[in-house]
């Protein structure tokens, strides 16, 4: 007779224990993980035992509402179709693989979510500690559960996101633990991957990339991998009305916006993203909060795209600048919607009816006026 096995008493009793969990190309089908996808352009050896979850590879969508809304072909490149939600996750394989790799025994950054959530993520497929640090009541519970549930170490913070990431750089100077915010290069070098994907995909027909800026590390990645390439698109980065220091040329000592993974006043990459945006003959703009809402709800309903607000910055920004003679864009959505649902709710026109359990009351409820 077969006894139950305690699964907790189980876990308790095993420690973690690092497995290669990338083996070759083949790796669970044909969806292969972004390091072997682009193993020559990446900072990795053949044989490097790598922290994957099958990230990269995600869709590039024809927006045609947008489409017609601004007299071109827009295209979405829906970054939540990664393994945690988010664009993250692309910088996160390298970072955890290479702290991995060097004997790591754990990984820290400031987050306003998205990076928390990925980087527990991958440390625990990792097999190593996490902690994160993020601004006290400033995180979207959709990312936060995701953190806890990886079973990082959750550390709020009375201040912001800048304060927050000041801290773990000092931290990281003199204690054994791996930064993993985008200030760490290999978190570029992963997120570079998906220019390579969109000038894959269109054979380099991109003209102009629209893109929310908050740290300012995806449009400095995109820039580099478009370059490496030998492409040249328009980088058009958009931040919120409320944290806009790119736009202002000052840090915003107090950013407030509802997208709160681009409330950030004092980006780590500042000057990679303004020489991106220069030497692409690009621009940094501005969106307020209600344009960005505006295009979150468009996209939801329209197109049937249900990002986070900070997604929506960058079809903001399109909308509100229009295509500037571009006939091939792409718009990044950096994050999927559940990760703030109460953004979602607060924000949306819609209501649940109530009805009792009779036919008549459903039909009414169905088919009578909204």
């Amino acid at each position: 007779m077969s006894h139950p096995i305690d699964i907790e008493e189980r876990l308790g009793a095993t420690p973690p224990v690092p497995l290669p969990l990338v083996e070759g190309a083949a790796f669970m089908g044909t969806h292969v993980p972004l390091i072997e996808r682009y193993h020559e352009r990446l900072p990795f050896e053949v044989g490097d035992k790598l922290v994957s979850l099958q990230e990269g590879s995600t869709p590039l969508l024809r927006a045609p509402v947008i489409s017609a809304m601004v007299g071109a072909t827009v295209r979405l490149k829906l970054e939540g179709a990664n393994p945690t939600g988010s664009f993250k996750d692309r910088g996160m394989t390298c970072a955890v693989s290479a702290a991995a790799r060097d004997g790591a025994k754990a990984v820290i950054c400031a987050s306003t979510g998205n990076t928390a959530a990925s980087a527990a993520a991958y440390a625990a497929r990792a097999g190593i500690t996490c902690a994160v640090i993020v601004p006290d009541g400033k995180i979207a519970q959709g990312k936060m559960a995701q953190t806890l549930v990886h079973g990082a170490r959750v550390i709020s913070l009375a201040g912001n996101f800048d304060q927050a990431l000041t801290l773990v750089r000092e931290l990281t100077a003199t204690h054994p633990i791996v930064l993993v915010n985008s200030v760490n290069e290999f978190r570029i070098e992963g997120q570079k991957t998906a220019a390579f994907e969109i000038h894959e995909a269109l054979e380099g027909g991109c003209e102009a990339l629209y893109i929310p800026v908050g740290n300012a590390g995806n449009i400095t990645s995109y820039w580099r991998g478009f370059r490496e390439l030998g492409a040249s698109p328009r980088m058009l980065g958009f931040q919120a009305e409320g944290a806009a220091p790119l736009v202002e040329g000052k840090v915003i000592e107090h950013p407030e916006t509802v997208a709160s993974a681009i409330r950030i006043g004092n980006p780590v990459r500042w000057e990679d993203a303004m020489a991106a945006a220069t030497d692409s003959r690009g621009a940094i703009r501005v969106v307020s909060d209600k344009e960005i809402l505006t295009a979150y709800k468009l996209l939801a309903s329209r197109e049937g795209m249900f990002c986070e607000p900070a997604s929506a910055a960058s079809v903001a920004g399109l909308l509100k600048y229009g295509a500037d003679g571009a006939e091939q864009i792409v718009c990044v959505l950096t994050g999927r919607g559940l990760k703030d649902p109460e953004t979602a709710l607060a924000n949306n026109d819609g209501k649940v009816i109530q009805c009792v359990a009779e036919i008549a009351a459903i039909e009414e409820a169905v088919l009578g006026d909204p």
